[in-house]
């Protein structure tokens, strides 16, 4: 069914763009007999531009995991609240990508920053396509700004980390064995009412054998958490024989990204001056609200052109 409706849904790509052609040709032959039809040609240019584009980001996702939901994580570098409340403007921009792209953007786990902010946060992204978007977003995000926590108003530097793992299916068999996992139960911090603070709802799980952790607290139930967890789980021990097979195979070391505070991947200006600028990719954006109100489309299409054919985008090319 699941292939059934991808195909379904290229076809009907297909006669869109048909359609969207064949009305370009009929405005541009009104034009051509001296009808003032300019404005319309111009809107549907932009429109069929726009289109064209997102159907080229879906053809550019051809990994073996790219069709799959994603977890996402993130973490605040050093710098206390200042950091803190930069990876909580993150978690907001991918919520709001989430909605925009008609995603389901779920909060497993967030644990609130002192005073503001957050220390990291786990999000299950569920929907087509949306590890192999997010994977544009794997790195360390730069943001310098004038800090809103500084009583002098001096300009700040913060840095956060993002990783993503696909999701794996029912399907996808994935061995952990009961010896090889730590369950710990504990008390749910933060929002959630009486009976989530007053129960051992909450669970965190370790693999013992990796050191991998992961945990749960949004839901009321201890068995919710638990079965969320252990999805998170095997998508990190995916993840991880991937990485590993990966690492094994990469041949281009000049192009591996550690995730470390001093290799950004991507700079987000606030002060002086406004503009967000994708090292990998050399995109630049100037309309930074709207990046960070989650119009993330632009960034992650040049990612995955720069990621297929190692072409970047103009130094000084904006797109408003």
């Amino acid at each position: 069914m699941q292939d059934r409706k991808r195909l379904e849904k290229g076809l009907a790509d297909e006669a869109e763009l048909a359609r969207l052609t064949e009305d370009l040709d009929t405005m541009f032959e009104l034009a051509r007999e001296g009808e003032s039809v300019l404005p319309d040609i111009e809107r549907e240019m932009s429109s069929y531009s726009h289109r064209v584009e997102q159907l080229e980001t879906l053809m550019l996702l051809s990994g073996a995991n790219d069709g799959r939901s994603a977890i996402v994580v993130i973490h605040p570098g050093a710098g206390g609240t200042e950091s803190q409340d930069w990876a909580e403007m993150l978690m907001r921009m991918y919520l709001r990508w989430a909605e925009r792209t008609g995603m389901e953007a779920i909060v497993t786990d967030e644990q609130p920053g002192e005073g503001a902010g957050i220390k990291s946060a786990t999000l299950e992204v569920n929907g087509e396509n949306a590890y192999g978007m997010l994977q544009s977003e794997v790195g360390v995000h730069r943001l310098v700004r004038i800090s809103p926590f500084d009583a002098n108003a001096r300009r700040h530097t913060s840095f956060a980390s993002v990783f993503c793992y696909p999701q794996v299916d029912e399907d996808v068999k994935i061995d952990v064995k009961p010896e090889d996992l730590k369950v710990d139960v504990f008390r749910a911090s933060g929002a959630g009412g009486q009976h989530v603070n007053r129960t051992e709802s909450a669970v965190r799980m370790t693999h013992l054998p990796t050191g991998i952790v992961v945990q749960c607290q949004n839901e009321r139930s201890q068995h919710k958490n638990r079965a969320s967890a252990l999805k998170q789980m095997k998508a990190r021990l995916y993840e991880h024989e991937m990485e590993k097979k990966r690492e094994a195979e990469r041949k281009l070391e000049d192009t591996k990204l550690e995730i470390n505070f001093g290799s950004q991947i991507r700079s987000y200006v606030l002060a002086p001056y406004r503009l967000i600028k994708d090292h990998r990719t050399k995109l630049a954006v100037g309309d930074v609200d709207r990046v960070l109100d989650g119009d993330l489309e632009p960034l992650m299409h040049a990612y995955l052109v720069w990621k297929k054919t190692g072409k970047t985008a103009g130094d000084d090319k904006d797109i408003d």
